[in-house]
């Protein structure tokens, strides 16, 4: 099997047991791996409304076809589980070296199921996978655990939880490589709920390639692409995610105080520009990366640690109205340490001071932790991160996320949310492309799984509109079938930024020796969005959450180049159902499942053939 390992490792913590499966060839060439791979366990095995945080649910890590490939972008690996924040399905995508090094022990994914007695971690390498004793590092923050168990499996890369995901944080993720996370969706509390602290690999394993010399000549011309491009090649390289700040923020869309405001005079106080002239240390890159966006930085206290994203610093800066990069810095730490998905950590906070500015939070349920809730309080965001981390006082309620807080007061439409999960950092209402990207997300809040801030922002690969509707159904609908069909196969969405669908097709035959066009590369994609979809409607998440929060569909932009404008997804939702092959209730089609191949799955839409 050209491109995998043709093995998964399935691990029964309930039993300790630890087994070897073959991957079935056909699964690996219509999923590719990783996130479709995933997708296809948790439907198959996960039974219908299963506690995410039970021990029927399951944890799936998978790495894509091309993951540790020598091509670009080649080391991402995606987390799969049923999400304890949404309750439908999660997909959480991480980079670093962690996913090549696993690949690397023999395995192209691992099947986490039950829950150990005590704490214990999973160490693979090329001769064995073992379920060990991991008593010594439970309770401790991830760099002190990492450098533990790097201690004791000398070589060996570590991916793990911190206390949040201990503690069950519904913002939790899984870490790796010290700053790198498999974010979104409480991933870290499902991994937590299952007693496990850490998997520990180390491997050298090498898997076969159809044709090494066509494979170094693809990738040599896809880096030079990307070296050449002004964003990936270099905006990113000299300012990271951050460059994105002052663009935003000057098209009048980026959020403030909650999505109160989309525009701030205060954003080049958190730019990237200002991140690299008065804190950047030095860049990094995840493994086989000619971009390195990723930043490293010297605290207030002269810690070097690694740097806030472009997300990071719009949750915990605009969005809680600080424009204090030191701050920003130590939250962003901080939530490395803790495990804490950042995008969801920030808005929460952000979404627990508009309560308190609107009367909902009253001054006596704070009054215990010290701290307030006052928009741009620098402390208060430094001080709150720790106390979600460990789940402390008020923080105990922050640690469920903006939603479950907000109704808790009677108020859910101030959460900032998409099916219970935060939205990022772009005001839908003056980007009508991207606002519909974010109600159909099968993840709930997200930017990355189809990121029309490319086309309709940055103008790749071509500029629209960002306020008209025509065409931006179609448009999403493929974005979310190529970032799907890129996931899978377990490169960097960045890598967009540069290459387009032939660049991909390029780069999996020369590894594979198929015969793949560009359709064939959309239609994984295809496959990957629709069996997601599957899911979330076994799990009772319908059309109605196919939505935005109300402020964004009903008030109109204050402020700034995008005064005005609301949200107009009334016109595009059924514009994306019929374009997607789905009905206009939003469940796909019999004969969008044949189409794809997915006729086994009907059973669970009362779909069963005649």
């Amino acid at each position: 099997m050209y491109g995998h390992m043709g093995k998964i490792l399935r691990v029964n913590l309930t039993e300790g047991t630890v087994k070897a499966e073959a991957l079935d060839p056909e699964v690996g060439k219509k999923y590719f791996g990783s996130r479709g791979l995933g997708v296809k366990i948790m439907m198959d095995e996960v039974p219908a409304n299963a506690d995410p945080l039970g021990e029927e649910n399951k944890l799936i890590i998978a790495t894509g076809v091309l993951t540790g490939a020598p091509v670009p972008t080649s080391g991402r690996y995606m987390v799969i589980t049923k999400s304890p924040l949404t309750g439908g399905i999660a997909t959480a995508n991480s980079g670093g070296f962690w996913g090549p090094k696993f690949k690397s022990t023999g395995y192209d994914a691992v099947i986490l199921e039950g829950k150990a007695q005590k704490p214990v971690y999973l160490y693979v390498d090329e001769e064995k996978a073992e379920i060990r004793d991991a008593s010594h590092v439970w309770g401790k923050k991830v760099s002190e655990a990492t450098e533990i168990l790097k201690k004791e499996h000398e070589g060996a890369n570590v991916l793990l939880i911190g206390p949040a995901g201990e503690k069950l944080s519904l913002i939790a993720s899984v870490m790796n490589d010290l700053d790198r996370a498999a974010g979104r969706g409480g991933a870290g509390a499902v991994m937590g709920s299952k007693n496990l602290k850490a998997i520990v690999v180390k491997g050298s394993k090498k898997f076969a390639l159809f044709d090494e010399e066509k494979v170094k000549e693809v990738s040599a011309e896809k880096i030079r692409i990307l070296r050449n491009d002004p964003v990936g090649g270099q905006g990113l390289p000299t300012y990271g995610t951050a460059v994105l700040v002052n663009i935003i923020n000057e098209t009048g869309v980026f959020p403030v105080r909650n999505f109160q405001y989309s525009y701030t005079e205060n954003a080049d106080k958190i730019s990237g520009e200002t991140l690299a002239e008065k804190h950047l240390v030095k860049n990094s890159a995840c493994y086989r990366c000619p971009i390195a966006c990723g930043r490293v930085v010297k605290l207030a206290d002269g810690s070097v640690v690694g740097g806030p994203e472009y997300e990071t610093i719009w949750a915990y800066g605009a969005d809680c109205d600080v424009y204090d990069l030191d701050a920003i810095n130590e939250v962003n730490f901080l939530c490395n340490e803790y495990g804490i998905d950042t995008i969801s950590a920030g808005a929460t906070i952000a979404a627990a001071m508009e309560l308190y500015e609107k009367g909902y939070i009253k001054d006596e349920e704070i009054e215990a932790d010290g701290l307030s809730l006052k928009w741009g309080d620098p402390k208060a965001i430094v001080g709150w991160t720790k106390k979600i981390g460990l789940r402390e006082g008020f923080g105990d309620k922050l640690a469920e996320g903006s939603y479950r807080l907000a109704e808790s007061y009677g108020v859910p439409e101030l959460s900032m949310t998409v099916k219970k999960q935060e939205l990022p950092a772009y005001d839908a209402r003056g980007i009508q492309g991207h606002g519909i990207t974010y109600a159909t997300s099968n993840r709930g809040g997200c930017h990355v799984k189809g990121y029309m801030i490319s086309p309709e922002i940055l103008g790749y690969p071509e500029k629209l509109d960002r306020l008209t509707l025509e065409g931006k159904a179609a448009y999403a609908k493929l974005f979310h079938d190529l970032t799907a069909a890129i996931d899978s196969l377990g490169l960097c969405i960045f890598s967009t930024f540069g290459l387009n669908l032939p660049d991909y097709v390029d780069m999996y035959n020369a590894v594979c020796g198929e015969n793949f066009d560009g359709d064939d590369i959309l239609e994984v994609g295809e496959r990957v969005w629709n069996l997601e979809k599957l899911f979330n409607l076994r799990e009772g998440i319908d059309s109605s959450q196919d939505t935005l929060p109300k402020r964004l569909l009903e008030e109109p932009i204050k402020e700034g180049p995008s005064k005005g404008h609301v949200h107009q997804l009334d016109k595009l939702l059924p514009e994306y159902y019929e374009v997607r092959g789905w009905d206009e209730k939003g469940i796909p089609t019999e004969e969008t499942l044949d189409r794809l191949g997915l006729g086994e799955y009907k059973k669970y839409l009362g779909l069963a053939d005649k």
